[in-house]
């Protein structure tokens, strides 16, 4: 028995699959999404390549997914506050269905055009944008407040999993059977989907929810920064990411090393470190210092990606990109517990905006410093010295917001308010 309870102590904490059947629900409607746009995410960057032979011509994917992304990503944030959360979910999964439809439409005709291509990528930032404020503030209301860390650990565990594997199997789909195929698989994937989102139950906004304004988001940014402990999340989250985000670098990388067989797994690393820290992640359930988890998860980021700038052998490489990736999720662990055990219910969906930009603004702003310092230091250079200045920059970050470093989930005022609050509404409604 003992062995078992050792190893139970650290492999996911699965309470809340067991205890919640809406988080069920979407864990598993999540990843048939996500194996299904895996495909088109690799298809249409493959697409253009194919139809235009320029690589400015895909890297301008980059500049049309920036600006839906942060307009919609705050809206979205607004409007997960102030209509039914399950309905935002609904509806623009749909969306999202109907744009795999235009690529493969786009696919079937003899010549297909470029300019579609363009409109769809914009057209799934928006949605997405939209999405995923509702689909992060739903978490805390289906689970509860205790199974927070642990409802984190395990979706990540399902987006890490389907990042390595999606893409994986969507490469030899595009390879061996062409566009078509890999956008029908997409369709199919958003048609299982949406069928299971429809057995969602209601989400419906708080009792005198106002409806999406300026005035609202502004008001969501207010309590954000009057909140050391949720500033302190963003802000190291952005630090990390614009400082020591060496993706775009990765195949200039590959060529130093004298190992461009390695590009794949450079790419895949981070993903793996994820994955591993998730599956030994039960003990984070028995935290409740997550602002340390934010802290030292970013530090070792940056001093993995440091060690990775560092070394000249591509298997050291490899192995810190995946230490890397393990810091990652560790600090992600944090954020997201700390966000959801904090933001009153009435500006979750506003919180959850912003948490949209902070974590997808970061790298976008890291490709651009990471290539623009490599070209002018070199890239192994380019690398360690983000690296260093992430972890300088947390460090910093730490010293001058100390709540972060001092939170505690058992003292917290906001966090025992929200705990408060959801045992008296889950009593209120088993009387009811």
């Amino acid at each position: 028995m003992a062995p078992r309870t050792r190893l139970g102590a650290i492999l996911p904490d699965l309470t809340p699959w067991r205890s919640s059947r809406e988080f069920r629900l979407l864990w598993v409607q999540g990843l048939i999404a996500f194996f299904g746009s895996s495909m088109a995410l690799i298809a249409l960057p493959l697409q253009i390549k194919d139809l235009t032979g320029s690589p400015a011509a895909v890297g301008a994917m980059g500049a049309v997914e920036l600006v839906p992304l942060v307009v919609f990503g705050l809206y979205g944030g607004a409007l997960a506050d102030a209509a039914d959360r399950r309905k935002v979910i609904l509806a623009t999964e749909a969306g999202l269905g109907l744009l795999a439809v235009l690529l493969l439409v786009n696919a079937l005709i003899s010549t297909p055009m470029l300019w579609p291509l363009y409109v769809v990528a914009a057209g799934v930032s928006a949605l997405a944008g939209l999405q995923r404020p509702a689909l992060d503030s739903l978490l805390a209301r289906i689970v509860p407040h205790d199974q927070l860390t642990a409802a984190a650990a395990l979706n990540a565990l399902r987006w890490q999993t389907g990042a390595i594997a999606g893409p994986a199997l969507a490469g030899v789909v595009v390879a061996y059977a062409g566009y078509p195929t890999a956008y029908g698989v997409t369709v199919l994937g958003f048609t299982v989907s949406v069928a299971m989102c429809t057995r969602l139950s209601p989400a419906p906004p708080s009792h005198g929810a106002e409806r999406p304004s300026l005035r609202g988001i502004v008001q969501g940014a207010r309590y954000a920064w009057s909140r050391p402990v949720l500033l302190g999340t963003y802000a190291i989250d952005l630090a990390a990411m614009f400082f020591a985000y060496p993706n775009t670098v990765f195949p200039f990388l590959a060529d130093d090393l004298h190992a461009t067989w390695a590009l794949g797994l450079m790419y895949a690393a981070g993903s793996v470190g994820s994955v591993l820290l998730s599956l030994t992640s039960g003990w984070t359930s028995r935290v409740r210092r997550h602002g340390l988890f934010v802290v030292f998860g970013a530090a070792g980021w940056g001093l993995a990606i440091t060690a990775a700038g560092w070394f000249a052998n591509v298997w050291l490489v490899l192995l810190c990109l995946v230490f890397a990736g393990a810091g990652d999720m560790l600090s992600g662990l944090g954020r997201s517990t700390i966000w959801n055990q904090t933001i009153p219910e009435e500006l979750r969906g506003r919180l959850a905006g912003i948490e949209v930009l902070s974590y997808s603004v970061g790298p976008q702003l890291g490709q651009v410093r990471a290539g623009t310092l490599a070209g002018w230091t070199g890239t192994r250079t380019a690398i360690w010295s983000g690296g260093l200045a992430c972890v300088a920059s947390v460090g910093l970050l730490a010293a001058v917001l100390p709540k972060l470093l001092t939170y505690d989930a058992d003292t917290d005022a906001d966090a025992q308010l929200r705990r408060s609050r959801k045992e008296e509404a889950a009593a209120a409604a088993t009387a009811v």
